[in-house]
């Protein structure tokens, strides 16, 4: 298994553009969240101003201080910001529904991807850090959605507003910000790339943890059978410490943008202060208007003090949504080809035709294989531990395709047949079991929807796990764990071979399937096997020899190769590797 990729989209303007198109599906809604903070803001903004006008109806000597004149701006200042904190509350809950909105549209196009992605992703990328895009990266954008663009979008109209009511006020005063908002936005532009390396490696690093944490948690009990709890200990450690530090290194640095900008609009509250007293003694400025220039300075320099603060959190959600982007941007499992045949009543003719294959081009697993499968044969496959016996079932569900060569049901291309069709051909049995949480009766009537409780029970007999169902507490109605966790592996696999039962289909694919059994269970489920079997093509992968005897067709595979076939009793008189590997299981 291997992290994501980390090296596309090169930008994050593709990702806050990407964004912005999710925010235009909700576009009403958004132009009346800007609509409201427009309003708001002007609330305000017209704060400043009446206090101002408030400072001047105070007029220096006795009995000249013009308190109806006080109260009657104070009043209105009170109205106004009581009005603004009205609408903010509405508008933050707005842009709350809305960014819930987009989380729920992303989940969901996350998971539809998921649903189409071929098998060969699942097999390349680890599940910990698959699962990451689907919780943290997306929580991650919920966060920023919800605060960072309120916040951005109240910010921008500030200092637009403020920068008008400080020109109406004094153009002099305005000069100040000549040199300090350009050395702001300098600053914070050199931070942000500076620093944006180090969001991209909280959110790897993150992903990588998760990704440990999910094989260490699957693989409890074989850590404990060999005593490596210290040592699995050691690596979750050390991948945690990388983690904190990337978290750390990201959160640090990025805090540094805040104090360093704020330091700026420090010095220019400063400047603003000695020229506007100055302007003040030679009448060109009113004290009231002193003090509101000052407080629109405040405002004006405000937001670009707080864009620096959320700088760290929009960073986090872009590299986030950078990460979510790629997974969506994923090839999908290959399309079917136009006017693709569909199978509807399949005998079970199989054959593969010098076919070729290696999960990556450099690789070649399978090497111009060709064999026949007739329709009602029981074909076995057996060979040593990596010889290719997996890899042809893969090939003949399309999870993966030749890259050389022609596979045919009923002599028919499945390259120019319908995926979904061809599947529903087939009937599986892993060695892998899964069951998810849910009834034992969902669980077995997972592919056949129109199942009755008479034909689940009927499959559970046939493959003798029906007493042990009935011993639960609720039956068939009760509920599993999640795959499985409070059944044996044994009990596990039953439950998948009448699931299998369950399903009308002409072609049975057995990988493994009694091997988490105990002998003399397998031989009763042999004996379902048998009957669930007559007059359908089964290919049956199997290490125990004694399984396989009675197949029509045993394919020896050895490096990709077909190296012996025949029936039992002939590749035993051949003394080739058939009869080695059974000399090697059965020798006393």
């Amino acid at each position: 298994m291997k992290s994501m990729k980390t090296d596309r989209p090169k930008n994050r303007r593709q990702a806050l553009l990407r964004l912005g198109r999710y925010l235009m599906r909700f576009k009403w809604l958004l132009i009346l969240c800007l609509v409201l903070t427009v309003v708001s803001n002007i609330f305000q903004l017209i704060g400043p101003s009446l206090s101002g006008k408030a400072i001047d109806a105070i007029q220096f000597g006795p009995g000249k201080v013009h308190f109806s004149a006080v109260f009657y701006y104070c009043g209105l200042m009170l109205i106004f910001y009581l009005l603004a904190s009205i609408l903010t509350f509405v508008i933050t809950n707005l842009m709350i529904r809305l960014s819930q909105q987009i989380v729920r549209t992303l989940r969901q196009e996350v998971f539809e991807k998921l649903a189409i992605l071929p098998v060969g992703y699942f097999d390349q990328y680890a599940t910990g850090d698959i699962l990451s895009r689907i919780t943290y990266d997306i929580d991650n954008i919920n966060t920023s959605l919800t605060s960072d663009s309120v916040q951005i979008l109240t910010s921008l109209i500030t200092v637009v507003g403020s920068l008008i009511m400080m020109f109406s006020i004094s153009a002099e005063l305005v000069v100040v910000f000549v040199v300090t908002v350009p050395a702001s936005i300098l600053l914070t532009r050199f931070l942000v790339r500076r620093f944006q390396p180090l969001f991209k490696a909280r959110s790897q690093k993150l992903g990588e943890l998760n990704g440990l944490v999910e094989e260490l948690t699957s693989g409890q009990q074989t850590t404990k059978i060999y005593h490596q709890e210290e040592r699995m200990l050691a690596r979750f450690d050390q991948m945690n410490t990388e983690a904190v530090d990337a978290y750390y290194n990201a959160e640090y640095y990025g805090s540094v943008t805040g104090p360093s900008v704020n330091l700026i609009n420090n010095i220019s509250l400063s400047l603003i202060s000695v020229l506007g007293a100055l302007l003040f003694l030679v009448g060109h400025l009113t004290l009231g208007n002193l003090s509101s220039f000052v407080l629109y300075s405040r405002k004006f320099s405000g937001p670009i003090n707080e864009f620096a603060n959320i700088f760290s959190d929009l960073q986090s959600a872009l590299a986030a949504a950078e990460r979510v982007f790629r997974l969506l941007d994923e090839d999908p499992e290959v399309v079917d080809v136009l006017d693709a045949y569909t199978f509807n009543e399949v005998k079970g003719d199989v054959a593969l035709d010098h076919v070729s294959f290696g999960y990556q081009p450099d690789r070649i697993i399978i090497h111009d294989l060709s064999l026949k499968a007739p329709a009602g044969n029981l074909v076995a496959i057996v060979g040593p531990t990596g010889a290719g016996k997996t890899t042809i079932v893969n090939l003949l569900m399309r999870f993966y395709d030749p890259n050389t060569g022609i596979i045919t049901l009923d002599g028919h291309d499945i390259k120019l047949a319908t995926r979904k069709s061809l599947r529903q051909a087939y009937a599986m049995v892993l060695q892998d079991t899964w069951l998810f949480t849910g009834t034992v009766f969902e669980n077995l009537a997972y592919g056949n929807e129109k199942a009755t409780q008479a034909d689940v029970e009927k499959a559970a007999k046939a493959a003798h796990v029906h007493d042990f169902i009935m011993q639960l507490p609720k039956g068939y109605q009760t509920i599993l764990d999640e795959d499985g966790l409070n059944l044996s592996q044994g009990q596990k696999q039953l439950l998948t071979i009448a699931r299998a039962m369950l399903l009308d289909a002409e072609i049975l694919i057995l990988d493994e399937a009694t091997s988490n059994v105990d002998t003399q269970t397998e031989r009763l489920i042999q004996a379902a096997m048998q009957e669930l079997m007559v007059g359908k093509t089964s290919f049956v992968i199997a290490h125990r020899l004694s399984t396989i005897q009675n197949a029509d067709t045993i394919l020896v595979v050895q490096d990709g190769n077909i190296v012996e076939q025949g029936t039992h009793a002939e590749l035993l008189t051949h003394h080739g590797v058939y009869a080695e590997l059974y000399q090697a299981q059965y020798q006393v």
